[in-house]
């Protein structure tokens, strides 16, 4: 078995939940390389083996089936949403949507999670989510801090409530950012929000995220 890497692939944000169809499984097991694995992994994404000088067509292929491919690793995951069962437009997923072109694939200084909830039942656990957005009626409220992790899981804090629907990929964006530039190394996104502390965490939303 020559050199492989790892891709991160997942479906996109649809109604239903993360589905994928017959034929990308097919596609994908076809690319795997050989002997090569694919990871379920608990942010909805494939880690899949490709064999290193296949990646970049690989890559290729599984997006033109349809599927989300991004680097493996310390970045921020493809946003985790619900399944839109109030339907697509009264849930937002077209603000899921773009939140998760925006975000997914970004470096990160540890696997950063992005939560969506079209509604406060809330079935993408959003507030188990190092960053998340709950859309109530025709606003979006922003949690962060969550960490599912270790015997005492820690349960988002709402930073933000009330956003407008234009003002939600800015503020995530503004808080991934800082976090980016800021925190240390291995550093998880749960203790960042400690060190830097909610106001600060507002005053950035509010002054680079969520111009309304």
């Amino acid at each position: 078995m020559g050199e492989t890497k790892k891709l991160a692939v997942a479906p996109i944000v649809q109604e239903g939940g993360s589905l994928l169809t017959a034929e990308q499984l097919t596609l994908l097991s076809e690319l795997l390389a050989n002997e090569g694995k694919a990871e379920i992994t608990s942010f909805k994404q494939l880690y899949a083996e490709f064999d290193a000088d296949k990646l970049e067509a690989g890559a290729a292929e599984l997006e033109t089936a349809g599927l989300l491919v991004s680097t493996a690793g310390s970045t921020v995951k493809n946003v985790i949403a619900c399944n839109f069962c109030k339907g697509a437009e009264e849930a937002g997923l077209d603000l899921a949507r773009r939140l998760d072109r925006a975000v997914a694939g970004m470096a990160a200084p540890m696997p950063l999670k992005v939560g969506y909830a079209g509604c406060a039942l809330g079935t993408s656990e959003p507030l188990l989510k190092d960053i998340a957005v709950v859309k109530m009626k025709n606003r979006f409220d922003l949690y962060v801090g969550g960490d599912p992790r270790g015997i005492k899981p820690r349960i988002a804090q709402l930073l933000v409530e009330g956003l407008g629907e234009d003002s939600v990929v800015p503020a995530v964006l503004a808080l991934i950012r800082l976090y980016v530039s800021s925190a240390e190394r291995k550093t998880r996104f749960s203790r960042f929000v400690e060190q830097a502390g909610m106001e600060r965490l507002r005053q950035v939303v509010k002054e680079e995220g969520a111009p309304e």
